[in-house]
């Protein structure tokens, strides 16, 4: 999970800023990656790691980690912005698109307009599925060519780039499809609904 209400005012060393149409407003530019949690961080083995698609209580798929190296693998490059302020260009990222999971599923559209990402310790978040189509969204397992490691959501995290990053929810297990909208863990706490970078929007009522 991501970025904890305490750590608002939160700076990591700044770097010279890149042409302002890849940095939002009240972003900065770092080359670190702050690792921001709520809580412990889950040490998940691969061979303990499984992941489904879930519709009103009801698997459509899943898969354990096996299963899930041989879907198809897409590789992008992204820059990432968190609500704390930092934004880090030109990361690397591999994993399986949403369109390919509802493929091998075998669904040519998504059942409902939402989803709710259930993770590793309780976390959840909420994301209309319009930002998860057309290959917006991912399942991700792989940074700058490596497994993710524990601390950045790994073995596998959902990535959900063109948000801000605590709607790429870490340590992700499961994908809810929901009929009607729900807020998430930090949704339900103060932070905006839906998190678009680009209008600022941090908090209930930016």
């Amino acid at each position: 999970m991501e970025e904890a209400p305490i750590s608002r005012g939160f700076r990591s060393r700044r770097q010279e800023q890149t042409p302002n149409d890849r940095v939002p407003p009240g972003q900065y530019v770092t080359t670190d990656f702050p690792v921001l949690s709520a809580g412990p961080t889950p040490r998940i083995a691969p061979e303990d790691w499984t992941f489904g698609l879930e519709l009103a209580g009801s698997a459509l798929g899943k898969w354990n980690w096996a299963e899930f190296e041989a879907l198809p693998q897409t590789t992008i490059k992204t820059d990432i912005h968190c609500v704390t302020k930092w934004s880090k260009l030109d990361t690397t990222w591999r994993g399986v698109t949403f369109d390919d999971l509802l493929k091998a599923v075998g669904r040519s559209e998504p059942p409902a307009p939402f989803v709710m990402a259930h993770c590793e310790g309780g976390y959840t978040t909420n994301i209309p599925v319009a930002d998860l189509v057309d290959g917006k969204g991912m399942i991700a397992t792989r940074y700058e060519g490596l497994p993710i490691l524990p601390a950045h959501g790994g073995p596998a995290r959902l990535l959900v780039p063109h948000l801000y990053f605590w709607k790429s929810g870490k340590w992700v297990r499961r994908l809810r499809f929901m009929k009607k909208d729900e807020r998430g863990f930090w949704e339900s706490l103060g932070y905006h609904n839906y998190g678009d970078p680009r209008k600022e929007q941090r908090y209930d009522g930016d």
